[in-house]
């Protein structure tokens, strides 16, 4: 017989049991045991890959490999190679075969991060496998089959993305046969002292630190604050607090300041007007001492652009994905503009 309330257990790794959590790993198992496709649909550090993987783990595949592609953090043409792998010479450097993430994940569960930044050109190649579980390796004629179940995921809406044209609305309704919504740390305060204490537990005894609590002003700042960027922000601030703290207790005053709301942190994407007035008080700021250069246009432009992108790098935490949307940038072009100006450092 079911036992229904172990459904609403906590998964692997996962800490939380809210409400709103208690859905979610029930839902995790009901879609584990399916062959359907899954869409995994929430923020940044809402904790997708975990329930990727427990949806991997409860399902009939296993034993089989678990295979994670972050497909933001590759170009068109070395995701699609990726993915689908490649026969020797079909293109500069590709001097042998090489099997794609497809192919390693038969038999098993492949995981695609960030499917919304995928191009028009390897969205058509995922529709292909979704449909007819087949492809060509990049510059080969040879159709290749494959049996393994796709789960996607995304922190953007892929229906307004299809309605813009920059998404296939086929692929997103392929996409979109089981969506599991994962809520954002600011929807599930309830869960914030259980995960600080787990946090805590685990740095301080990394650390070699003795840490027994936290104080209740620290723990009131961390229960108000918003989390944009959810359980991993939260996260990297306990292990900061940990490794800061010279005493028994957490206390307020290892929290960064934005946390104790010193400065709060702007959320949501860079408006015009916001833009605008960033960049003219910057041109202000520069006009004047570079005026004497040859070409002080492009100087105080490239100076600008530069000082642009660090502002709003520091006010998203060095978290690239949140800097690019906040900006209204393609991820690609910031990593480009982040080397080209030099600040991997302000970048994780």
């Amino acid at each position: 017989m079911m036992n229904i309330e172990s459904d609403f257990a906590p998964l692997p790794d996962m800490i939380g049991s809210s409400e709103r959590m208690r859905q979610v790993y029930q839902l995790t198992r009901r879609v584990a045991h399916s062959t359907a496709t899954v869409l995994l649909l929430g923020e940044t550090g809402t904790g997708k890959e975990l329930i990727a993987k427990a949806i991997h783990e409860f399902s009939p595949r296993f034993t089989g490999p678990f295979i994670r592609v972050n497909c933001g953090a590759l170009s068109e043409s070395l995701l699609e190679s990726e993915l689908f792998g490649h026969v020797r010479g079909a293109f500069t450097n590709a001097v042998e075969n090489r099997t794609g993430r497809f192919e390693a994940a038969h038999g098993g569960t492949i995981f695609l991060d960030e499917i919304n930044s995928v191009s028009p050109t390897v969205q058509v190649k995922l529709l292909r496998v979704l449909q007819e579980h087949e492809f060509e390796r990049v510059g080969d004629t040879r159709t290749i089959s494959v049996d393994c179940r796709i789960i996607a995921a995304t922190n953007r809406d892929l229906m307004e993305l299809a309605n813009k044209g920059t998404f296939r609305e086929d692929l997103f309704y392929r996409l979109n046969v089981l969506p599991v919504f994962l809520p954002a740390l600011r929807e599930r305060r309830d869960d914030v002292p259980e995960l600080v204490e787990f946090f805590l537990k685990r740095y301080a005894k990394e650390n070699s630190r003795v840490i027994r609590s936290v104080s209740s002003e620290a723990m009131a700042f961390l229960k108000a604050y918003a989390w944009p960027g959810n359980v991993r922000e939260l996260q990297n601030y306990i292990e900061r607090a940990v490794v800061l703290a010279d005493g028994p207790e957490l206390t307020a005053d290892l929290l960064p300041p934005h946390v104790r709301g010193a400065a709060p942190v702007r959320l949501g994407r860079l408006d015009r007007t916001e833009l605008e007035t960033m960049c003219a008080e910057l041109v202000s700021r520069t006009l004047d001492e570079r005026s004497g250069e040859e070409d002080a246009h492009a100087s105080v432009m490239n100076f600008v652009e530069r000082e642009l992108l660090l502002q709003v790098l520091r006010s998203c935490q060095g978290t690239q994905t949140r800097t690019a949307t906040r900006l209204g940038i393609n991820r690609n072009t910031l990593h480009k503009k982040i080397e080209d100006y030099g600040l991997q450092d302000e970048a994780r």
